[in-house]
């Protein structure tokens, strides 16, 4: 029986009520009716457009296989998840907005060809790359070891690992440096991510060091990790640096960050031998070096991110 008064219980419904908005307007459950919760209005999307400017760079779009471009399209599956990466700043009716969009944006505008944006699931975009049924992929993906077996990667930004729980909660200190710190507790992170893939390798660690194991819970959507966390039906969410960072800004989320665990590169996901590599590495590259790259970054919060250069298929940070 929940014995807490009516009125608090009335602003804890409110509070969770906003949360799926304000962390992902964008995954299947988001706002679509074209109003915004006031709360969501706090971080409202940056109005500034670094890519606007962008130009083709032909030699540049020279790299691109010949009927590339002269279809003068690429089709990109996009996982739009919750800011500062790609989201839906005013519903699922209007365009996406964030990181990952302007850097794709900006790099089909050095390569004079245009984008079909079709959004997917995050789980369900590496699959259908070797199907042919994107040309490349966005949605944050870190490159892993395990990935780089079937997927091609090139670099955009340096992400990664990271925690955080809901604000007050003491219980893992300021940090998570080890994962034997999540023993006998409850964690939520997204299907199909480096942090499911983290948390399922590394399960036995707690029985190794005598302790209950963790439980591991999988959502489809941020939102939906976000509220349980809220809820107290999770103890801790597993994502990315920056999203979690970006996150714990917001007052309304309620959430504390709880620092990086593991960094990874973040890439533009293709086939395994995709001859389109090495077009979007120099692409990436030329936005580096005429400072659009940079100027998107600050729009989006992003600059510790910052990569010097971008690369094909690097290693995974160890």
């Amino acid at each position: 029986m929940n014995l807490r008064p009516i009125g608090t219980r009335l602003r804890v419904a409110a509070t969770i009520a906003l949360l799926p908005v304000l962390a992902l307007a964008a995954c299947g459950s988001g706002d679509t009716s074209g109003t915004t919760p006031a709360g969501a209005q706090a971080s409202p999307a940056p109005t500034d457009d670094p890519v606007a400017t962008v130009r083709k760079v032909d030699s540049v779009a020279a790299l691109l296989p010949a009927d590339v471009r002269k279809a003068g399209t690429l089709r990109v599956g996009s996982s739009i998840g919750f800011p500062p990466g790609a989201y839906y700043p005013n519903g699922q009716d209007k365009p996406p907005a964030g990181q990952d969009i302007d850097i794709a944006d900006a790099v089909a505008r050095v390569l004079g060809v245009k984008l079909e944006r079709q959004d997917a699931s995050f789980e369900t975009i590496l699959p259908a790359l070797g199907s042919g049924k994107y040309d490349f992929g966005t949605g944050n993906f870190g490159v892993t070891s395990d990935r780089l077996k079937t997927i091609d990667f090139v670099t955009y930004v340096n992400d990664g690992q990271g925690f955080a729980v809901k604000t007050g909660n003491t219980a893992l200190g300021k940090k998570v440096t080890d994962l034997t710190q999540l023993c006998g507790l409850t964690i939520g992170t997204g299907a199909g991510t480096t942090f499911e893939a983290t948390l399922t390798a590394q399960k036995d660690v707690c029985a190794k060091a005598g302790k209950k194991p963790y439980d591991v819970k999988v959502y489809a959507e941020n939102g939906a990790t976000l509220t349980a966390l809220q809820q107290g039906r999770i103890d801790v969410i597993m994502s990315t640096i920056n999203g979690l960072r970006y996150q714990a800004a917001q007052p309304a989320s309620q959430t504390t960050f709880l620092g990086e665990f593991h960094r990874l590169d973040v890439g533009f996901a293709f086939k395994k031998g995709s001859p389109l590599t090495k077009a979007f590495q120099a692409a990436v590259n030329e936005l580096i070096k005429d400072g659009t790259y940079a100027r998107i970054l600050k729009k989006w919060g992003t600059s510790a991110s910052a990569i010097d250069t971008s690369r094909i298929n690097p290693p995974e940070h160890t």
